[in-house]
C-alpha cells in the first residue's frame, strides 16, 4: 500500500493529468474484455477448490481443461481487441489528436498484458485452492520494488513517458506471470499442462462460466463502462480523477480481497465436504471482518480526503476529492455481499442467482448513463452502482436461503447489517463529536482524524460488531499475545 501511494504520486506527476487520463481510459477499454475472462477465473477457483474438499479429486484434469480453455480465449479476445478495439479507440473516443499515437502504443501493451494475466489464471487459481496464502505476500514484495523501478526509470529516460509507463507495465506482468507457473510447476504436480478430452468437464465449467458471465459483466461495465461514458460526456480529465478514486480505493480494499482469498476456499470445500454450520459461519464472519477492515483503513479518508490528496499529490485533478469519498462508499456496498457471492459459487447452483442479481447489477450501466445524458456530474455513476448495490444485496440475502442449507437471511440481517450499521453511525457520531472541539488544520488534523477515528472504531467495533464468543475469543487471543511476549 505504502509503495502503490508513493508510485501513484510519482506517476501522476510525470505523465501529467491528460496521460494519467488517457492510460486509465484505454487501460480500462481493454480490461473491459476481462468479463470474459473473470467468468473463467471464478469457474477455475471454485472447481479446484471443490476437488480440493471432495475425498477423491482429480484437481490435474481441472487444472488442465481451465488452462486449455483459457488459451483459447486468449487468442479469441486478442483477435476481438486488434480489430473492433483498434477501431474503436481511433474513431469513437476523445482523445486529442496529437496523442493517439501513444494511446495506440499503450492500448497494445494493454492488450499484451491482458493476454498474459489471462494465461496465468489457471496457475494463480491453483495457489488459491491449495491455500499457499505465503507465495502471494513474496510476490507482492517483488511487484512493489517492480513499481518502484518502473517509476526510476520514468524519471530517468527522456522518452515518451506515456509509451514507456506501459512497456514497463507490460515487462512486469510477464516476469510475474513466469514467477507463477514456475512456482506451480515445481510445486503442485497436478499443475502439469496435458490434453484433456473429457467433454462433460469442458461442458460443466463452460455452463458455469456461461451463467457466471451475467454477473461479471455487469461488474465491468460498472466500472470500466461507466468509465468509458465520463471519458464521453467529460473527457480525460475526468478520467484522471476518477482514475485516482479507484487507485486509492483498489489499494485499501485489497487488505479486503486478500483476506477474502484466504477464505473462499474454505467456504467452498466447507460445502463439497457437506459441513454447512461451518460454512455459514464463515459466511457471516467473513463479512463482517471484511468490512470492520475496510472500516478502519477508510473512515480516516472519508473524513479528510482533501488533505490527504493535497499531501499526495503534486497535482490534484478537479473532482477527485468527491469521487473518492463515493468510490469508498460503493465499496463498502460491495463488501456485504462478498461471503454471499463466494457461497454461491460454491454451491454450483448458479442460474436463477445470476440472471436475478445479474439483471440487477446490469441496471446501474444504463442508470447512470441516465444521469449523464440529464447534465448530472460525474459521481452520479457511482451513486447508480450504489443504489443497485444495495438492491442486490437483498436479492443475494433472499436467494441463498435455498441455495445453501441452514443459511438464514434473518440471521445475516441482523448480526451482519444491523451490527454494521450500527459500528458505522456510532463510530461517526463520536469522532464528529471530538472534531467540535478541535482547532487543528492540515497534517495535524489529518494524524488526530486517524488516531481519534482507529480509537473509537475499534471499540465500537468491539463492543457492538461483535458478539460475546467473539469478544472472548479476541480477548484471548489477545492475553496469550501478551503472555506470550512478555
Amino acid at each position: 500500500m505504502t509503495v502503490s501511494v508513493f508510485t501513484s504520486r510519482v506517476i501522476l506527476d510525470v505523465l501529467g493529468v491528460e496521460d494519467f487520463g488517457i492510460y486509465n481510459i484505454v487501460g480500462g477499454f481493454v480490461a473491459m474484455f476481462s468479463l470474459l475472462s473473470g467468468t473463467l477465473t471464478a469457474a477455475s477457483q471454485r472447481f479446484m477448490s471443490y476437488e480440493l474438499g471432495r475425498a477423491k479429486s482429480d484437481i490435474s484434469k481441472v487444472f488442465s481443461t481451465s488452462l486449455s480453455i483459457h488459451l483459447m480465449l486468449a487468442a479469441l479476445i486478442f483477435i476481438l481487441l486488434e480489430s473492433a478495439g483498434v477501431w474503436f479507440l481511433n474513431y469513437k473516443m476523445n482523445i486529442a489528436p496529437d496523442r493517439l499515437v501513444a494511446a495506440n502504443w499503450v492500448f497494445q501493451c494493454s492488450i499484451l498484458t491482458f493476454c498474459v494475466n489471462l494465461i496465468s489464471i489457471p496457475y494463480n487459481a491453483s495457489i488459491i485452492a491449495y491455500e499457499k496464502m505465503t507465495i502471494f505476500a513474496y510476490i507482492s514484495v517483488f511487484e512493489a520494488v517492480a513499481k518502484l523501478g518502473i517509476v526510476y526509470l520514468l524519471l530517468l529516460f527522456n522518452f515518451d513517458k506515456l509509451i514507456l509507463y506501459a512497456f514497463l507495465t507490460l515487462l512486469v506482468a510477464i516476469v510475474l506471470r513466469c514467477v507463477y507457473g514456475f512456482y506451480c510447476k515445481y510445486k503442485f504436480r497436478e499443475c502439469r499442462f496435458y490434453f484433456i478430452k473429457d467433454k462433460e468437464l469442458y461442458r460443466e465449467m463452460l455452463g458455469f462460466s456461461g451463467w457466471n458471465f451475467i454477473g461479471s459483466s455487469a461488474n465491468v461495465l460498472n466500472s470500466h463502462g461507466i468509465n468509458i461514458l465520463i471519458n464521453i460526456f467529460f473527457g480525460v480529465a475526468l478520467n484522471a480523477a476518477r482514475g485516482i478514486a479507484e487507485q486509492i480505493n483498489t489499494t485499501l480494499n485489497s487488505f479486503v480481497l486478500n483476506f477474502m482469498m484466504a477464505l473462499n476456499p474454505q467456504i467452498t470445500k466447507n460445502f463439497a465436504s457437506g459441513d454447512y454450520d461451518n460454512m455459514n459461519v464463515l459466511i457471516i464472519k467473513g463479512a463482517k471482518y471484511s468490512f470492520f477492515l475496510f472500516w478502519l483503513l477508510s473512515l480516516p479518508i472519508l473524513l479528510e480526503t482533501d488533505i490527504v490528496l493535497k499531501i499526495w499529490l503534486v497535482q490534484v485533478p478537479e473532482y477527485t476529492s468527491i469521487l473518492v469519498r463515493y468510490a469508498l462508499i460503493y465499496t463498502m456496498c460491495q463488501i456485504l455481499s462478498q461471503t454471499l457471492y463466494a457461497a454461491m459459487l460454491a454451491t454450483g447452483k448458479i442460474k436463477e442467482y445470476q440472471i436475478i442479481v445479474g439483471t440487477l447489477s446490469l441496471m446501474a450501466f444504463p442508470t447512470a448513463y441516465i444521469f449523464f445524458f440529464l447534465g448530472l456530474p460525474a459521481q452520479y455513476g457511482y451513486i447508480s452502482s450504489i443504489l443497485f448495490s444495495l438492491f442486490c444485496l437483498l436479492a443475494r440475502m433472499y436467494l441463498l436461503r435455498r441455495m445453501v442449507p441452514n443459511f438464514s437471511w434473518y440471521i445475516y440481517f441482523k448480526e451482519v447489517i444491523c451490527r454494521i450499521v450500527l459500528v458505522v453511525v456510532l463510530s461517526i457520531i463520536l469522532l464528529l463529536i471530538l472534531r467540535s472541539f478541535m482547532c487543528l488544520g492540515g497534517i495535524a488534523m489529518l494524524i488526530s482524524t486517524i488516531l481519534s477515528s482507529l480509537f473509537f472504531s475499534i471499540i465500537c467495533i468491539y463492543f457492538v460488531g461483535l458478539n460475546i464468543s467473539e469478544r472472548q475469543f479476541v480477548l484471548a487471543v489477545v492475553r496469550k499475545s501478551i503472555k506470550k511476549r512478555f
